[in-house]
């Protein structure tokens, strides 16, 4: 099978979704790597994750911390709670925080502006935010107040599917996709990404989602596997009966998130790419390592107050929940090294040709 970028098209991205020869995924492991140095070159860029609150509204029903999951401790980090691990994050010397959370009114525009405009005065930091699905005066308040990125993650590309993960809620994965369109013409990089192994997730659909960070040209993509959680309806009964035909339906295993990630470094050689603390998951050994020698370029590392942590559990068996951040950036600091890649320095946004 060719592998040249000129030859990458959505049949050739099922294909390789649903191969099994070893000898030929090492050729596509070898031209993934290959395409990720010549497009972005050997730094791995180290982002601090600060997750300001678990509190949602929407009922999502993969999601550990959506509203239909029934009791949990909810908490929302204050101010000051979210200035110190930025500034631990700056000592560091990481170029990006991220701030992360469910779709929570209750952190509202004006706050996460305050907080977004103290984290760049303090530490010059860019900032990327994740806070759900937010109206066009908040998402233009926060860039004017310097956010720099916005991650949306759209899950699945399919219209039927969004629809079955997302019941009786508003709005449909097209709304994403415009949300992700007009924080563009804000100024803001913008990034999203799927899960791997979703039930009712197809090959055909996979191959569509691939397909999709090509066309909407995303700088930021993150790729990881569908971990249930106990607590989701997607866990039970309305896991089994969404699943997709056997023989149809994707694996949430390492292998085939690997391949989704290979895959998506060839057909947008230049966008940043995460390995996720997912795959550490699946792999606690090897998993992140396998990810970075696969086209990923990225590590995110946890900021997040331990106690804080714990409770922001979108999925089940979360990594590294009890160790301190500093530990967490020892471990991925000599991950790197061992690989023989660079710490990157800077904001670290897309390196556009």
């Amino acid at each position: 099978m060719p592998l040249a970028l000129d030859a990458i098209d959505r049949p050739v991205i099922k294909a390789w979704l649903k191969e099994s020869d070893e000898a030929a995924l090492d050729a596509l492991w070898q031209r993934a790597d290959e395409v990720r140095r010549a497009c972005v070159g050997h730094a791995v860029h180290l982002r601090g994750l600060i997750e300001i609150t678990n509190h949602c509204v929407r009922h999502c029903t993969y999601c550990g911390i959506a509203a239909c999951t029934g009791p949990l401790q909810r908490y929302r980090m204050t101010m000051d709670e979210i200035l110190t691990c930025a500034r631990q994050g700056r000592d560091f010397g990481f170029g990006t925080m991220v701030l992360q959370g469910g779709q929570d009114p209750g952190v509202t525009g004006a706050f996460v502006a305050d907080v977004v405009r103290t984290i760049k005065h303090e530490t010059g930091a860019a900032i990327t935010l994740s806070l759900g699905e937010r109206d066009d005066d908040e998402l233009r308040a926060w860039r004017e107040a310097g956010a720099d990125r916005y991650l949306l993650r759209f899950e699945t590309s399919d219209p039927v599917l969004y629809g079955r993960i997302h019941p009786n809620l508003p709005g449909t994965v097209s709304d994403r996709f415009a949300q992700l369109l007009r924080m563009r013409e804000m100024g803001y990089e913008i990034g999203t990404g799927v899960m791997v192994g979703i039930p009712g997730q197809t090959w055909d659909t996979l191959a569509d989602d691939i397909w999709a960070f090509r066309d909407y040209d995303m700088d930021m993509i993150g790729i990881g596997p569908y971990l249930p959680s106990r607590r989701t309806p997607l866990a039970g009964a309305l896991g089994q009966e969404l699943a997709a035909a056997p023989g149809e339906q994707v694996p949430n295993d390492e292998l085939t998130t690997l391949k989704a990630i290979a895959l998506t470094r060839l057909v947008c050689p230049d966008t940043n790419i995460p390995s996720t603390t997912a795959l550490s998951i699946l792999d606690p050994a090897f998993g992140r390592a396998n990810g970075l020698c696969r086209g990923a370029n990225v590590i995110m590392p946890n900021l997040t107050p331990p106690e804080y942590r714990l409770l922001y559990e979108i999925y089940p068996g979360k990594a590294a929940v009890h160790e301190t951040a500093e530990a967490l950036v020892d471990g991925a600091v000599s991950l790197i090294t061992v690989l023989g890649r660079t710490i990157g320095r800077g904001p670290g946004g897309r390196l556009k040709p």
